[in-house]
């Protein structure tokens, strides 16, 4: 199996970075940070929309790119790198579920009822729900009897923002461009604001649209990782001590090579997961995302020394992206019992 990039994929991802390096540049970036309590910019989420990236997949009778789960990761990767803050994996699984979530007119956020129940927390976490139009609810695939709880049905349906904002509270967030509020499982929305999922999303299972959003999370952590390594490379050269670059010092250097041996590994993983789409190998996946993401972020900052550590440089926001992205989706504890139960069940 050929797992390199091929040319068509090369150009979806250069005109990705093209892209939001035009319209998210690190003065957009820094602007949302410094702002206060985060909201969604409908106008670039429109833009996005327009350039296909909620409906990549969405077949071409469907209004959508008609590509695939290998091509989703590359511009989730982009994304990843850029920092671009908003429910985007939620959003991308609703292209053709919510009207207008293809096409950016609407921002979804989601509600992982499977794992939050396996979880037992007491009450599951939604990301920019103040923001959200709808809110999409993968639940427990395992028997379709409620495993979702009080959130689910044991499938996907999508529910009402505004209707679950009611029983919600914000909570803060170790991100500042990630808004996060605490459903409270007493409370819930009303008769009326559930509904089925239908179109392509509702006729894919719960389990596999989780894995799709385990995986599209796990690129955006690889992109964060592989842009702390150039970080760490460009501030290497620049900067000077004992009359020399730092990059000359031994242990700078060794700080480097171990931030690109884990985002090339997690790299390879990952791209081989959007092939396979093995339930093992996305687990995998994520575990070395995330772990390349928070240990880049960190071994980033110690190569800035002093200045990494305040709230002028960017390290940290990769940093504090990672912890997050880290707990969305499937842990860590999470990805190694799957990749338990995978090995036993080859036995």
């Amino acid at each position: 199996m050929d797992f390199r990039l091929t040319d068509d994929q090369r150009v979806l991802r250069a005109g990705v970075r093209e892209l939001l390096e035009g319209r998210f540049p690190r003065e957009r970036l820094r602007a949302v940070v410094d702002a206060g309590p985060p909201v969604v910019d409908r106008a670039l989420w429109r833009e996005l929309g327009g350039a296909g990236f909620f409906a990549l997949r969405l077949a071409e009778a469907d209004g959508g790119v008609g590509l695939g789960l290998p091509e989703a990761v590359l511009v989730f990767e982009e994304a990843g790198r850029a920092l671009l803050p908003g429910p985007l994996v939620a959003t991308h699984l609703a292209a053709g579920v919510v009207a207008g979530a293809a096409e950016g007119r609407a921002v979804v956020t989601a509600l992982d009822a499977a794992g939050q129940a396996a979880s037992g927390s007491a009450g599951p976490l939604v990301e920019h729900l103040a923001s959200a139009d709808a809110v999409l609810v993968i639940g427990d695939a395992g028997d379709g009897e409620g495993g979702g709880g009080d959130w689910g049905d044991g499938g996907i349906g999508v529910r009402s923002a505004a209707g679950l904002a009611r029983s919600a509270r914000p909570v803060r967030s170790v991100d500042p461009a990630t808004p996060l509020h605490r459903l409270d499982r007493g409370g819930g929305p009303g008769r009326g604001e559930w509904w089925s999922a239908a179109g392509p999303a509702g006729r894919r299972s719960a389990a596999r649209l989780g894995r799709e959003a385990v995986l599209l999370t796990a690129a955006l952590q690889l992109g964060s990782a592989a842009r702390t390594v150039e970080m760490a490379v460009r501030h290497a050269q620049e900067r000077s001590q004992f009359g020399r670059a730092i990059g000359a010092f031994q242990a700078v250097q060794h700080l480097c090579a171990a931030m690109l041996v884990r985002a090339e590994t997690a790299r390879s993983v990952v791209y081989a997961a959007a092939v396979t789409e093995d339930a093992s190998e996305v687990a995998a996946a994520k575990l070395l995302a995330d772990e390349a993401a928070v240990r880049n972020a960190r071994d980033c900052l110690q190569i800035h020394g002093g200045m990494g550590f305040t709230w002028e440089a960017d390290v940290h926001l990769h940093l504090k992206r990672a912890w997050v992205r880290a707990e969305q989706w499937q842990t860590a504890a999470e990805a190694e019992e799957e990749l338990a139960a995978g090995l036993l069940a080859g036995l």
